[in-house]
């Protein structure tokens, strides 16, 4: 397996986080460091799916064909769906 490329950060961190960060290091028995770079990972994975999804939904509400509905109308379609 191919080696992945690293960079080295150096962040200030609160002491709780730290101390958080390396009881749950130890718990799941990975390094503080490790579970560092997952966590940014999937905070980055996260934010770049809500904004991918902010835009995807702009496009559509100015595309021509765009359909808008009033708040009543919102509320009848969720209660339709069990989620109202």
């Amino acid at each position: 397996m191919p080696q992945t490329q690293t960079t080295t950060m150096t962040i200030q961190l609160p002491v709780e986080a730290n101390n958080r960060l390396e009881a749950l290091a130890k718990s799941i028995h990975t390094s503080r460091d490790d579970l560092a770079v997952r966590a940014i990972e999937e905070y980055l994975d996260l934010q770049e799916y809500q904004i991918k999804a902010i835009q995807e939904a702009v496009e559509e509400a100015d595309s021509p064909n765009a359909e808008f509905l009033d708040h009543d109308e919102v509320v009848e379609r969720m209660k339709k769906l069990g989620q109202g």
